[in-house]
């Protein structure tokens, strides 16, 4: 059984800013006058399981379409020459990969693909994941290469201005495995933001700079930004949209720690607690999660997460991702230990005390092809396995 980290979604972010060699083809509705300069960049969050995570960026192209096709004109075009090899990895704590910036016809891009070279007998680990302890091992892209992996979105260049975004790679839900073929599988899940200095910082206790741990934002349950601490303790999570958040943080062998109420403004680049105060949840042991997926089509294509609701609110991911290709199977671990709340000060320093409903009130959500499956609320107790299977007809 395929084991997952206690969270499994983080995001990598593609900056196109130096973008070079654009052939311009123009492009269809929507157009303004003039050109603009079109920037980009890519970054990513924590690992989930995976030492590496490798993709091989061929082109960035970009349509005024959202329903063009691969041969139809009016595409703007970035060849990246040489191809650039990115352990998307690497990217976390806001790192940026630049990958070039360039100018092109002003007007509304409703449209991007990221193109990849493909996995040849020449160059077989173009696209590759290492497993944490395993081999590199090639990841199959079955449209990247072709035609690009697509986003439909909305990049407005205006005449004579820079228009600057970051491309959110998240690889962890991006990355399928395939167990029984020995396969891992590329289904991308991507997205396109503005690229601003908006954000959350702070710091963990050393004893969290560890495989596993995650820092997320989270809004409604879903994680919007996640990363990994540094080697030094610190963790940035940026770009977001200005909101209201909860920033949950999650590591093997911890209860989970959840500051709600984070309020982040435009431009801002928020400070959790006073420099040098570190984030350290209590031990906790823990309780497994797992099952299987079945759906009318193979391979299984479904995603489960691991939900917790908090005493007044809000619900908190603990743990997700895709299930096994072949088999369904997921398999997460979660915290038993109530959790440790404390609401956002201002940048003080925070007071954090247990939840006591929490630890009754564990939920599962399975998802596959925009059909919805739940399962709870339920508790866990230390060391407990609960089996849940899930079935889409």
């Amino acid at each position: 059984m395929h084991k997952t980290h206690p969270f499994r979604r983080w995001a990598a972010a593609l900056a196109l800013t130096t973008l070079t060699a654009l052939a311009a083809c123009g492009g269809g509705g929507n157009g303004g006058s003039g050109s603009g300069t079109l920037r980009m960049a890519l970054t990513d969050a924590p690992a989930c399981g995976y030492d590496e995570v490798n993709v091989t960026v061929r082109q960035v192209r970009v349509h005024q379409s959202s329903t063009a096709t691969d041969s139809d004109g009016g595409w703007s075009t970035i060849e990246l020459t040489p191809a650039r090899r990115l352990d998307l990895l690497t990217l976390t704590n806001g790192v940026l990969e630049e990958l070039g910036q360039t100018g092109l016809p002003a007007g509304t891009y409703t449209q991007l693909r990221l193109v990849l070279e493909d996995n040849t007998p020449g160059n077989p680990l173009a696209n590759s994941v290492i497993p944490s302890g395993g081999a590199e091992t090639a990841l199959k892209t079955p449209s990247g290469p072709q035609s690009g992996l697509k986003i439909n979105t909305n990049l407005t260049v205006a005449p004579d201005q820079l228009a600057d975004f970051v491309l959110d790679f998240d690889a962890c839900r991006s990355v399928v495995v395939a167990g029984m073929s020995g396969q891992y599988l590329l289904k991308p899940v991507l997205r396109v933001l503005p690229r601003t200095e908006t954000g959350v910082q702070g710091e963990v206790a050393a004893a969290l700079v560890v495989p596993g741990t995650t820092l997320s934002l989270q809004q409604d349950g879903v994680a919007v930004r996640a990363t990994s601490p540094a080697a030094d303790g610190s963790f940035k999570l940026q770009p977001i949209q200005p909101g209201n958040y909860s920033l949950v943080v999650t590591s093997p062998g911890r209860a989970t720690l959840v500051v709600k109420n984070v309020e982040v403004f435009n431009g801002q680049l928020l400070r959790i607690s006073p420099l040098g105060e570190r984030l350290d949840p209590p031990a906790s042991g823990s309780a497994t999660l797992d099952g299987e997926v079945s759906t009318a089509t193979t391979p299984v294509d479904a995603e489960v997460r691991v939900l917790q609701t908090l005493n007044g609110g809000p619900t908190i991911e603990l743990a997700g991702g895709p299930v096994d290709a072949d088999t369904g199977v997921y398999d997460h671990d979660v915290a038993v230990a109530p959790p440790q709340i404390a609401l956002y000060a201002n940048g003080a320093s925070l007071s954090f005390v247990a939840d006591p409903v929490a630890p009754n009130a564990f939920s599962l959500r399975a998802t596959s092809g925009g059909a919805i499956r739940n399962a709870g609320p339920f508790a866990l107790v230390l060391g407990e396995t609960r089996t849940t299977d899930f079935d889409f007809p």
